[in-house]
């Protein structure tokens, strides 16, 4: 490939592995990026996927010594709840065109932006008023794994939102199962997405490359980063991409 159609992939996945391990949203820096280089918008989605996963496993690899159960429920078991989810979403991609989920998309990312606009308050309402256990955390953990392999875009802002909301903790302490979550995700959904062969390796492998240096520069500047700059950060990332998608979707 010319060296200057090398640089767009590259960056783009340096700046989303980066926005994966802050606040969520990489895709929203690799889809367009993709799309603009001439590729379908589901070949784009899966590029986007693979060559995101290793920014994600360095991310995940780099929260390690903060990983806990959230909401009284193991990372463990939402690992493996979220790799069964990627796998069935991923499978449902390849079955189904995806034009259909892009008109749903922004009203998820919606939704995101509410609940973490609100914030701890709603939290804070949410449990005065009634206990939520950790099996509804396990379903919505499940339908966070069928979105992220079948789409991905802004799952880690809607993880962050809804752990939030679900366990009451604040967006920092969801640095290490966030990663980890995206990376399981995305792991199932590669393996499917490269056994059907409908990759663009000739612009994923630039962009994997820069996904990786995003994800370790990320997770290295993520442990400094106070809670309140990165709910802000957050709040800014989940807006700019809901109104992204909302014109991607209606104009």
């Amino acid at each position: 490939m010319d060296p200057n159609i090398i640089a767009l992939p590259l960056g783009a996945g340096m700046l989303g592995g980066t926005m994966n391990a802050l606040a969520g949203g990489g895709t929203f820096a690799t889809l367009p990026a993709l799309i603009a280089m001439g590729l379908p918008a589901n070949v784009a989605n899966a590029t986007s996927n693979v060559a995101l996963l290793p920014g994600a496993a360095t991310s995940a690899y780099g929260f390690r010594d903060e990983l806990a159960p959230v909401g009284g429920v193991g990372h463990r078991l939402l690992a493996a709840i979220t790799f069964v989810g990627g796998l069935a979403g991923s499978l449902l991609l390849v079955a189904t065109p995806s034009h259909a989920f892009d008109v749903i998309i922004p009203w998820l990312l919606l939704f995101a932006f509410v609940v973490l606009a609100v914030g701890t308050r709603a939290a804070n309402w949410l449990h005065a008023r009634l206990t939520i256990g950790p099996r509804s955390l396990i379903v919505a953990q499940a339908m966070l794994g069928i979105y992220g392999g079948y789409f991905g875009g802004g799952v880690g802002l809607m993880t962050t939102a809804i752990y939030g909301l679900l366990a009451n903790v604040s967006p920092r302490s969801l640095f290490a199962p966030r990663t980890l979550m995206l990376a399981m995700a995305n792991s199932a959904a590669a393996i499917v997405f490269v056994a059907s062969g409908i990759i663009a390796w000739g612009a994923c492998l630039p962009m994997l490359a820069g996904s990786i240096l995003g994800g370790w520069f990320g997770a290295k500047v993520g442990k400094r980063l106070p809670p309140e700059a990165v709910r802000v950060g957050t709040l800014l990332v989940t807006g700019v991409t809901t109104l992204v998608f909302f014109w991607r979707a209606y104009s």
